[in-house]
């Protein structure tokens, strides 16, 4: 893992928290593992899933889904 990409990664997990969200790193060490290099958003006082299925999403769309603004009615376009 590079600089880079930790400081990615630890800020979409502050974005993630601002938002009430739970960022997780798939523990996979398989590269040929289906969830390799995944990840979930969660919210962490239900355990469900905010963004993505269960097979996660690559670090570039949860970015992507924490990084977009909201709407006049405060939902996710």
């Amino acid at each position: 893992m590079t600089y880079t990409d930790k400081v990615r990664e630890n800020r979409a997990r502050r974005a993630a928290q601002r938002q009430g969200y739970q960022l997780i790193k798939s523990s996979r060490r398989d590269p040929r593992a289906i969830d390799f290099g995944k990840w979930w958003l969660v919210d962490p006082s239900t355990t469900a899933l905010v963004f993505t299925d269960e097979w996660g999403a690559s670090l570039e769309e949860i970015e992507e889904w924490l990084y977009r603004p909201f709407d006049v009615d405060h939902s996710r376009r």
